[in-house]
């Protein structure tokens, strides 16, 4: 594991390889699961303020699981979440491209028309967040459906970490990043170089 300020990080966040194949997948981190995306306090705000800008790029599901149930919920785990549509699987906020689910918010934010890319959550995945009191528990989170970026990360030598980074410095900042990156690199030099 490696230390940063009040954060610890996975060693498989450095260590293993990953670049999302949604030729294959198809989204399906967007569709699957027993509860919507997680949400920090803060988001919840931001969904309702651009809710509107966000709306023209949902389809009807979506939009009808929004405007009755809310544009975030708190589930059964007392977390904040985005809505599913129906209540079950898929995301509100999803869109169908060609058969792969994209993000809504993430087509409002790349037309200029919001200044909010995605939830973290989101961006930060395969990461995911766990806080405890005092500090925050980063790790890699392997799913099946996950198998073919795993490879293709590793065909294209690129680590869970780096597929990451924008997210992380969004998240945690710029400095916070530069000593995941230097304690990763000081890591592998010992493994490259072993001691006597």
């Amino acid at each position: 594991m490696i230390l940063i300020d009040q954060t610890i990080v996975s060693d498989d966040i450095v260590d293993k390889h990953f670049v999302c194949a949604l030729d294959k997948c198809k989204g399906a981190c967007c569709v699957e699961g027993d509860s919507g995306a997680p949400l920090e306090f803060e988001e919840t705000k931001v969904l309702e303020e651009i809710y509107e800008q966000v709306k023209p790029y949902m389809n009807a599901e979506g939009i009808e699981s929004v405007e009755t149930f809310g544009k975030w919920l708190i589930d059964s785990d007392g977390d904040f979440v985005t809505p599913l549509v129906k209540g079950v699987n898929q995301c509100a906020y999803v869109y169908f491209e060609m058969g792969i689910a994209k993000c809504a918010i993430e087509r409002a934010y790349n037309n200029g028309e919001v200044n909010f890319k995605k939830p973290i959550s989101c961006h930060l995945y395969p990461v995911r967040i766990t806080k405890h009191p005092g500090y925050e528990a980063l790790n890699y989170n392997r799913w099946e459906v996950c198998a073919p970026a795993c490879k293709q990360g590793k065909q294209l030598g690129i680590s869970v970490f780096e597929f990451v980074k924008e997210a992380l410095i969004r998240k945690y900042g710029t400095a916070w990043c530069d000593q995941l990156e230097s304690a990763a690199e000081y890591k592998n030099a010992l493994i490259e170089t072993p001691l006597d």
